[in-house]
């Protein structure tokens, strides 16, 4: 049968969906595009809002509506987290659980046959061993996600996914290497390293992230290995030595904050505090050269008040990040936070969204502002309209004006001006220094 796929969510969701589609490939089924025409669609689910659900729920409705003869597959973490919910959804021909993401296709090829409704939905426990297969491609061409890590056991106040993901497990490391070969075969330079609490990989094991890492720089062909989204109170200086010292490694820290308030930090259940933040940030610095620190920051948490949010904002700005994610608190029944007292309006969460967004864009802007008549090596990745594009190695996204495309290849790169959200540069010729 041709099968569709359609991803919301995280780069572990991705990752996950390119290994239901390459299990439908290798079961005889052919992969195609949402727009061309398809027997059956796999929709891979995101519940860590509110919003994950309802486009959830959008999406199912939107191909039963549009493809009314398709097998409507779903499958992901808002199934896991609400199996009763993702039952209702009677659109759904297939609802299916996270903990076995191969079985997508043997329950397609189940569908075809007698029309039953499939419901199935296991929980996770605590002998769960890391069960996602290795991939041999991505949709991207030049840079691929892999995942190392599932499970999460910190249990902050706000979040589902502890329910959704179970507990830490990790990819055994000859595991890491041998997907990277296959990887480095198909022509993929670079490789991100995901996880759902990826500074956890190892936790009950004689290891860490640093071997992950060593793992995948190992390979020849990868030129770049980086890391996905890092818990800061994981980060300890014997790691991020160790890091330092991988030549491939990228100096891009995503340090998730969430708030730059203690008092929030606190009601939020998150295991630092804005000093120890600070440090980290310090050290990191210290130790890499022109580093890039991004994260995540929550506006309108339970009990946030304008002192707490004005703090937030402050740190935000004195830390000086790179690029900032924010988004508005969103209740999720089953957690601490939603029963806690003092709820934030929505309308006060979209100001506290606004303000803290023009803050973020100052920090960005005088970041690639400081880029700006440096010499970096720059991994070209696309090309369009006569300019290549590709990331520096601290990931700041840079255009050169080019007939060529470059893709695949790193280039030295002359940063000459910022622009909004990236930089433009110029290919350094044979004896130019900076």
């Amino acid at each position: 049968m041709k099968v569709a796929f359609y991803t919301l969510g995280c780069k572990v969701n991705q990752y996950e969906t390119e290994a239901m589609r390459e299990a439908f490939i290798k079961a005889g089924h052919t992969s195609v595009t949402e727009d061309a025409p398809f027997d059956a669609v796999v929709i891979n689910s995101c519940t860590v809002t509110a919003e994950s659900d309802r486009k959830t729920r959008q999406t199912v409705r939107r191909f039963r509506r549009e493809r009314p003869d398709a097998i409507i597959i779903l499958t992901g973490c808002m199934v896991q987290a609400f199996s009763s919910e993702a039952q209702a959804l009677s659109e759904a021909d297939i609802v299916a659980g996270n903990t076995d993401v191969e079985k997508s296709f043997s329950y397609a090829e189940e569908f075809a046959l007698d029309g039953e409704r499939i419901f199935s939905v296991s929980p996770h426990g605590k002998k769960e061993r890391f069960n996602t297969p290795t991939l041999t491609d991505f949709a991207e061409r030049t840079r691929a996600y892999m995942k190392i890590e599932d499970g999460c056991e910190r249990f902050c106040t706000y979040c589902i996914i502890p329910t959704a993901r179970g507990f830490v497990r990790s990819k055994p490391v000859e595991e890491i290497k041998a997907e990277a070969e296959k990887l480095a075969d198909a022509g993929f330079s670079g490789i991100v390293l995901v996880g759902i609490n990826l500074t956890s990989y190892g936790k009950g094991e004689e290891i860490n992230l640093c071997y992950a890492v060593s793992a995948v720089c190992s390979v020849d062909g990868i030129k770049r290995v980086r890391l996905g989204s890092l818990e800061p109170d994981h980060m300890s200086d014997e790691m991020l030595k160790r890091l330092s010292e991988e030549e491939k490694f990228c100096p891009q820290f995503h340090l998730s904050l969430q708030s730059g308030c203690d008092e929030t930090l606190k009601r939020m259940n998150r295991h630092y505090d804005t000093d120890f933040y600070r440090d980290l940030v310090l050290r990191i610095r210290k130790i890499f050269k022109n580093a890039a620190i991004t994260t995540d920051v929550m506006v309108g948490f339970a009990g946030e008040t304008e002192e707490e949010f004005n703090k937030s904002r402050s740190f935000v700005e004195e830390i000086g990040f790179a690029k900032v994610h924010i988004f508005a608190y969103s209740r999720r029944q089953g957690t601490v936070a939603y029963g806690l007292p003092n709820q934030v309006s929505r309308r006060e969460k979209a100001e506290r969204s606004r303000l803290m967004s023009e803050t973020a864009a100052k920090t960005e802007e005088r970041f690639l502002e400081a880029q700006v008549g440096k010499i970096c090596n720059v991994l070209f990745e696309t090309a369009e309209d006569g300019y290549a594009e590709g990331y520096t190695e601290n990931y700041s996204r840079v255009r050169v004006k080019s007939e060529n495309s470059f893709c695949g290849n790193i280039m030295p790169v002359k940063i000459i001006s910022a622009e909004g959200t990236y930089c433009m540069g110029e290919i350094v010729k044979d004896g130019e220094n900076a």
